[in-house]
Parts: structure tokens; sequence; C-alpha cells
């Protein structure tokens, strides 16, 4: 076993020495990839996306195995049990905050929602603090922040880090506000939570090792398609799409553009994974940063197969609340950024 975890402790330190050497070579080598083994001509449309394609997806994935395993390591001091444990009982608006700030780094996805819903409910977690969890999660997770670091630099990322936890927080409040556990489905309100405690299993460093390697094959073997058309969208954009465009349709010249973001944006199913080389090549063609901010946002908080998922779960009024209600603090957001920046 010493001999093993040695192995591991090597191998890790070497590969963050050859991730640093790839990573801080990419543009070399995408630039190489495009004008000499495709030949392709410096300063046309195609040049142009192509080299955007072959210097997004190395980097990309790149940056998502760091921030994933690093936040895998992480997370596997959050069990489901131990996370809802920490959000159960609390006064109600701070377990807003602390069920925003928790879905940061818990595992969550549409798949899980109905069993996580179900387990915060018959806990005794508040719904509106529920709510503020399944809200961030998925909205300003690990990869999202990671990836808008590596790529769009610290001042975008914490942009999105605050606005995103504060319509967690506000709409997760405003939901517990209105009262409406009678349009929580019949079957999970009659549903009883297992009462049995669970022993939790100890686990050593290594052992935290391999749960941030497993972490990594999962979700990257789970989001790597959308990653792959997510870039080549943003490639798409970044080469052939005119900057004047993009400026009147998401720019700050028309009260509309940020509603029509986010309408936009709902019926797309993507991770931020997948829309991030989208908005890059969006704000890089002279898109307004509200809007696409609000757009981004629509996409991973509001889905559309999310919503389908957690209508097993939701009547029809309570659905309905919570899609405006997210919406709403989408389009505050937009606004607000598009006035100030």
């Amino acid at each position: 076993m010493n001999t093993k975890k040695t192995f591991y402790i090597g191998a890790s330190a070497a590969s963050i020495l050859l991730w640093w050497f790839i990573y801080t070579n990419l543009l070399v080598v995408s630039k190489f990839i495009t004008y000499s083994l495709f030949k392709i001509k410096k300063g046309t449309h195609l040049g142009s996306a192509v080299e955007f394609f072959f210097y997004d997806i190395p980097k990309v994935f790149m940056l998502l195995v760091l921030v994933v395993f690093a936040v895998g390591i992480i997370r596997s001091f959050f069990t489901p049990e131990r996370t809802r444990n920490l959000l159960a009982g609390k006064n109600e608006f701070l377990g807003n905050i602390l069920a925003a700030l928790l879905g940061i780094v818990t595992p969550f996805c549409s798949c899980s929602a109905v069993p996580l819903f179900i387990g915060f409910v018959t806990t005794g977690v508040p719904l509106g603090v529920t709510f503020s969890f399944l809200i961030s999660a998925p909205m300003i997770n690990e990869i999202a922040l990671g990836l808008l670091y590596g790529l769009m630099g610290w001042k975008i990322a914490a942009l999105y880090l605050g606005t995103g936890l504060s319509v967690a927080i506000i709409s997760g409040w405003v939901i517990g506000q209105l009262h409406m556990e009678n349009h929580i489905q019949d079957w999970v309100k009659g549903f009883r939570a297992n009462e049995s405690s669970v022993q939790e299993e100890k686990l050593t460093w290594f052992d935290r090792i391999i749960y941030g390697r497993d972490a990594v094959k999962e979700i990257v073997g789970r989001v790597w398609i959308y990653i792959i058309l997510g870039i080549a969208v943003g490639a798409g954009i970044h080469g052939f799409v005119p900057e004047d465009f993009m400026a009147s349709i998401m720019g700050k010249g028309s009260w509309w553009t940020v509603p029509l973001a986010v309408l936009i944006g709902i019926p797309m199913y993507s991770n931020a994974a997948g829309i991030i080389p989208v908005v890059e090549a969006l704000l890089g063609k002279g898109a307004a940063l509200g809007t696409v901010l609000a757009f981004m946002m629509s996409v991973i908080a509001l889905s559309l197969p999310e919503i389908i998922i957690l209508r097993n779960v939701l009547k029809n009024r309570l659905i309905l609340a919570f899609i405006g209600i997210v919406a709403i603090g989408i389009l505050l957001v937009g606004y607000l950024f598009n006035m100030i920046i």
C-alpha cells in the first residue's frame, strides 16, 4: 500500500508540472495545427474559427480536469446525509445563505434532483432553503467558476459568483415566504425519511485523492460531448459572426435584449462546461456582459430537462413560481451589469 501511495503522490506531482507546461503552450500548438498542418490562410474567417477550436478544446478540458479533481477532494467531506444535516433546523434566511454556499461544492445535476429534493424535504429542510440549494448547485458549481476564471479572468468569475449567489439566496427566500408546501406532489409529502443512522465511512487523504480521480472520470465522461459542441458553436461565432450583428442582438442598446437572451436560454440543454465557450465567443464579438450572463444563467439554472424532472416532485403552481422568481432575478442581474459596465 505504501508503494502505491508513493506512486500516486509522485504521479500527481509530475502531472501538475506536465499540465502547466502544456497549458502555457496551447496557443502555439493551436496556431501550428491551424496554419501549418491544415495550411489555412491567416486572417480568414475559417482560420480564426479553427484556431479558436483547437485552442479552447485542450484549454477547457485541462481546466475542467484540474478543477473537478480539486473540488472532488472537497466533495468527499460533504456527503448528502451531512449536507441535509447542515441545512435542517436552521434559521430560514441563514439557511438560504448556507444552502447556496453548499451548492457550490456539493454534487448536483438534473438526474439527482428528485432524490435530493425528497431527502431535503423529508428531513426538515424548509422549502425555500431547498430551492436556494437547487438554484445554486447547477448555476454556481465549481466547473462554472473554474472555467470562467481560466477563460475570462477573476473579475468576471467573481461577478458571476456574487450575482449567482444573490439570485439563489433571494429566490429561495421569496419562495419560502410564499408558503407553498402544499404544492409539493402528494407522494413526496407521504414519503418518510429513513430514520436509521448511517455510519459514514472514514476516509484517509489517499482515499480522498482516489475520490477526486473518480470524480474526474465520472464528470468529464458525462460532459465531454457538451464541451465539444459548445466549443464548436463558440468557434463558429468567433470566426464567422460579424461583431456588429452580435452587438445589435445582445448589446446594451435595447431593453428587450436581456429578456430575449433568457427566453432563448431556457429551452437549451447544456451545462457550465458546454455553455462557457459560447459565452466567451459572444463577449468577444461585442455582446453586453449583463445580457450574456443572463443567457448563461438561464441555460444552466432553468434548463427545460431539469424542469421536467422536477415536475415529478412539484405541482404546476410551484413550478411556475420557481421559474418566474428565478427568471426575474436573472433579468435584474442582466440589466444591472448592462447599466454599470
